[in-house]
């Protein structure tokens, strides 16, 4: 079975100070929690960044500062999200692709976000895909159903997506996909050959699924932006305790961690890209 890549959602875009006072907010406290997640475990950073108020914001100079304080502790691959928050504009959302970082979110079908939509016609995904092969950036296929799937494959037969094809399974979110194993062996049978994933479940979902994802042979997300909780009731220290934890659940199961150089490898970032 092949290395595990886990990847470390520190901050989101929704979460506050009020739910769990041990969110990193600052560009300076993101890049100390994501240097402590990687030396926990994890090889892959999940990005999303706050203003000086604290709110979700896609600014590239933000991100461009953030970026630099998390390479200058550690080599983990930067995955930018072009989510950013409900409600942003197309322009706000592709802002952290035109730093030409490593990885960047591609959401492939709009979705209810609990009371909101989270909306992404096709028009706008060919337009995001378009952006990330110009600025040279490895998509991750952001799955809340599966008609994300099929759309990924449409973006494949246009030419802008390149497979094999890299995909994240966010499960468990209010008008997604549910978080059951059911629905996760589904999920994996409806990729393309010799696609790679990610299992990012939200809330108490996550440890049940993750440690289905790694007897799976697949990998896995943890930390802040998908489930602030270490056990019920009781918050999480930090994102480092949430990858220390599928670390030893890994171990126990027989999977060895994969360094920030094996994620490359295993991602297919260009060769050009690794270890900047």
């Amino acid at each position: 079975m092949s290395k595990l890549v886990i990847t470390a959602a520190l901050v989101g875009a929704e979460l506050t100070r009020k739910q769990t006072p041990n969110l990193p907010l600052t560009p300076e406290e993101i890049a100390i929690a994501a240097e402590d997640a990687c030396n926990a475990g994890a090889s892959v950073v999940h990005l999303h960044v706050r203003d000086k108020d604290g709110q979700a914001t896609q600014d590239r100079d933000v991100f461009a500062r953030t970026i630099q304080l998390i390479k200058s502790r550690c080599d983990a691959v930067i995955q930018v999200s072009t989510g950013g928050a409900v409600g942003m504009t197309p322009e706000e959302r592709l802002q952290p692709v035109t730093l030409s970082p490593e990885m960047a979110t591609l959401t492939c079908g709009t979705v209810n976000f609990g009371d909101a939509i989270f909306a992404n016609p096709f028009p706008l995904i060919r337009r995001f895909a378009r952006a990330m092969r110009e600025h040279g950036v490895r998509p991750e296929v952001e799955v809340f159903d599966t008609g994300a799937i099929a759309t990924a494959e449409r973006l494949i037969g246009l030419g802008l997506l390149e497979p094999p094809v890299h995909f994240d399974f966010v499960m468990g979110m209010p008008g997604g996909i549910p978080a059951t194993v059911r629905h996760l062996v589904c999920l994996v049978d409806s990729l393309p050959a010799g696609s790679t994933w990610t299992v990012a479940a939200i809330g108490r979902s996550q440890l049940p699924l993750n440690t289905v994802a790694v007897a799976m042979g697949g990998h896995v997300r943890v930390g802040f932006e998908d489930n602030v909780h270490y056990q019920r009731g009781v918050l999480a220290d930090s994102n480092a305790q949430l990858v220390a934890r599928v670390v030893r659940i890994a171990t126990e199961l027989g999977r060895e961690i994969a360094s920030p150089a094996d994620a490359r490898a295993m991602l297919r970032l260009p060769a050009a890209r690794r270890g900047s």
